[in-house]
């Protein structure tokens, strides 16, 4: 799943594609990578400690700008993982620039595949989450000594001067995602909420805290039923941790979820619970329906460092933190909501990003 928090997750296609280092786009969701040959000799004059790049866009200075997108999601799960290659494919289009492209890229194989991606003489490596981390030592080898690195960040995660690093903060949106949905359970009586999730994780287990305590902060006597499947993606699950959850009266879920998250959804829409996106903006989404949308999505971010390279201004070295406030994104939107509904948000969003609200306090304080 997300920037901050990882946001969260066979064919012979890859395979071929890679091996034929071919330099148009090649989509696949393939957990295997083919193993790099040695790094090629690199450029003395290539090294860079930070800044911006020279040769922006086309940093190799081969013609053509080739942008690598690494991710290990399913990039094709209609969400946060989706965002990211479509927000990708869409800039490149009108920049006639190409994606190289792959899904569901095992953490093990990060590095194998980060190099794979260099040989193919890319301008620009870009991480899809922060799972994959371990790519990162690629950006220091010769094979990767002409690439910008574009890393969605974590604590974790070390700043270098090979890399660009983009985060946010995860108890910032989702304390406003759980305020939007105590506005609507408010108003409608409410006072159960679920929270379905994949594994249970540092990034998981901060997002329900959050949720829970944003809720609080309206209906103050609300309960959060939180459940951890075990996996971002799986439907069957998602839909069994679903449905105990509304058995158990719960009126409004959250799929916090990858790939699962459509099946969840639809599931509360056919007994009407109401539901909220994990990442993008589906307001308009009709089958399955979502009340609210909270938009943390990686593509969002993407885009900005992808015009930065348009631009000739992309900077290694630097980490960018979006705020819920400040920046355009994170932000949270009630799909249908009453105008005192969406004046009442759009209050909390800006007193968070004015710090009148302590999001790291109120979490503590409500989400436990």
């Amino acid at each position: 799943m997300a920037a901050y928090y990882r946001r969260g997750r066979a064919t012979a296609a890859l395979t071929a594609c890679l091996s034929a280092l071919a330099l148009a786009g090649c989509a696949s969701n393939d957990a295997t990578a083919p193993q790099a040959s040695a790094p090629a000799p690199a450029d003395a004059s290539a090294k860079t400690e930070g800044g911006v790049l020279p040769g922006q866009p086309d940093i190799n200075g081969d013609g053509k700008v080739v942008i690598g997108v690494l991710s290990p999601g399913d990039i094709n799960d209609k969400g946060y993982y989706q965002s990211f290659v479509d927000t990708a494919e869409a800039f490149a289009k009108e920049k006639g620039w190409t994606i190289i492209k792959r899904g569901s890229v095992n953490t093990s194989d990060a590095l194998n595949a980060a190099r794979a991606l260099c040989q193919q003489k890319v301008d620009m490596v870009a991480l899809g989450a922060s799972e994959l981390r371990d790519a990162i030592p690629a950006s220091e080898e010769p094979v990767c000594a002409k690439t910008a690195w574009y890393v969605p960040s974590a604590d974790n995660i070390l700043q270098t001067p090979k890399i660009m690093l983009s985060t946010d903060r995860a108890d910032q949106s989702m304390l406003a995602a759980g305020y939007a949905a105590g506005l609507i359970m408010k108003d409608n009586g409410d006072t159960k909420a679920g929270f379905v999730t994949g594994p249970e994780a540092d990034f998981t287990v901060t997002a329900s805290a959050a949720f829970k305590a944003g809720i609080r902060l309206v209906v103050p006597e609300a309960t959060l039923t939180t459940t951890y499947s075990g996996d971002l993606n799986d439907s069957a699950k998602a839909k069994e941790a679903t449905q105990a959850q509304i058995s158990q009266g719960i009126k409004v879920i959250y799929p916090y979820l990858g790939g699962a998250t459509d099946a969840s959804a639809e599931l509360a829409n056919a007994n009407g619970v109401l539901t909220l996106t994990p990442g993008t903006d589906r307001c308009d989404s009709t089958k399955p329906k979502f009340d609210i949308s909270v938009l943390f999505s990686p593509g969002d971010y993407f885009k900005a460092a992808l015009e930065e390279l348009a631009a000739a201004k992309l900077q290694m070295g630097v980490e960018k933190v979006w705020t819920l406030g400040v920046d355009p994104f994170p932000t949270v939107r009630i799909c249908n909501g009453t105008p005192e509904q969406n004046e009442k948000l759009k209050a909390f969003i800006a007193d968070v990003g004015s710090k009148k609200i302590d999001t790291t306090e109120t979490v503590k304080r409500l989400g436990s």
